[in-house]
């Protein structure tokens, strides 16, 4: 069982901005969808609410809010939603979970996106600590020649 955050940012670690990733990158999606299908995706509910397809098939959703939303797992927290689970665990946003999971992941899964965004009200990804992570090459994106990326493994818990 690995508990993996994954995430796609731009140069300045933005993930989000007005509800919705501000590039498109197909080659991103397919592997998105490749990786964490037959897993539980954790998410907040304002990623649940930005999905076009809900819930995501072939795969347990899982919203981290206070509200119940019909069909589909409800928790408080993040680690209340882990006691739930088996098997992997994709994390996959927005900033208030990735901020929580980041003490629970064992691996950062990051898609460098060359687009710039410079917005005040863009959504950024938190601080890596750099202490409690190795970081692998970073490497051209399989399915999508204009972007990279990169994994990090937990060195130590926080």
């Amino acid at each position: 069982m690995t508990r993996s955050i994954i995430v796609a940012m731009s140069p300045e670690r933005v993930i989000g901005l007005h509800g919705t990733i501000p590039w498109h990158y197909r080659g991103d999606m397919l592997r998105f969808k490749r990786l964490t299908t037959g897993a539980t995706i954790v998410m907040g509910r304002l990623t649940w609410e930005s999905l076009p397809k809900k819930p995501l098939p072939n795969r347990r959703n899982v919203v981290i809010t206070r509200a119940k939303i019909d069909g589909v797992d409800c928790f408080s927290s993040v680690a209340d939603a882990l006691a739930t689970t088996s098997g992997d665990v994709w994390f996959i946003g927005g900033a208030r979970i990735y901020e929580e999971a980041m003490k629970h992941a064992d691996v950062l899964d990051v898609t460098y996106v060359p687009d710039p965004v410079d917005h005040p009200e863009a959504v950024k990804f938190p601080e890596i600590d750099e202490s409690l992570w190795r970081a692998g090459p970073r490497i051209a994106h399989e399915d999508e020649p204009a972007l990279e990326r990169q994994e990090l493994v937990r060195i130590t818990r926080a």
